[in-house]
């Protein structure tokens, strides 16, 4: 898989209009950080598979995930807010009508922004077949799977 290829899989992973102007930065008292290693797979032909750092901050309404290489590089920096969603690879910047459509352009599927969200918080949700396992949530880990519909997903956290 390319280099190009993977760096979107993984800021869709995560998974975050036709608008190309930023969203403004989070920082107010409802926005919360995570970070850690995640793992996504997905079931197509042939397998996708992507794992890398990341930094998340802000809530399912509005926020920012950036994904980095084990060297400390920023592969991409996916940021959303109710007008829309924004996918930075470099100097390059992709508007999307919201992460669904982000995560769904990078992976080939829509991946669950709310959910993750209430399940970093050791919340169970469940969303269109997906299913957490929040049994090690104490120990900074967590893993959610989608059997249906296809493609198969498989997301593993780590948080630091």
């Amino acid at each position: 898989m390319s280099a190009a290829r993977r760096t979107l899989l993984l800021a869709g992973a995560l998974l975050l209009t036709a608008c190309a102007t930023p969203p403004p930065p989070l920082g107010g008292p409802s926005d919360h950080r995570w970070s850690g290693r995640l793992a996504l797979q997905i079931e197509t032909d042939p397998p996708q598979h992507f794992s890398a750092a990341f930094e998340l901050s802000g809530q399912a309404s509005a926020g920012e995930l950036r994904l980095i290489s084990p060297l400390g590089q920023v592969l991409g920096t996916a940021r959303w807010t109710p007008q829309g969603a924004w996918l930075q690879r470099g100097r390059e910047e992709l508007p999307y009508a919201d992460m669904d459509e982000l995560t769904t352009a990078v992976t080939g599927t829509a991946l669950p922004l709310e959910p993750l969200f209430q399940w970093l918080r050791g919340e169970p949700a469940a969303l269109g077949g997906w299913q957490a396992d929040l049994s090690r949530h104490a120990d900074g880990r967590l893993q959610a799977r989608r059997l249906q519909p296809e493609p198969a997903v498989q997301l593993r956290l780590v948080l630091h």
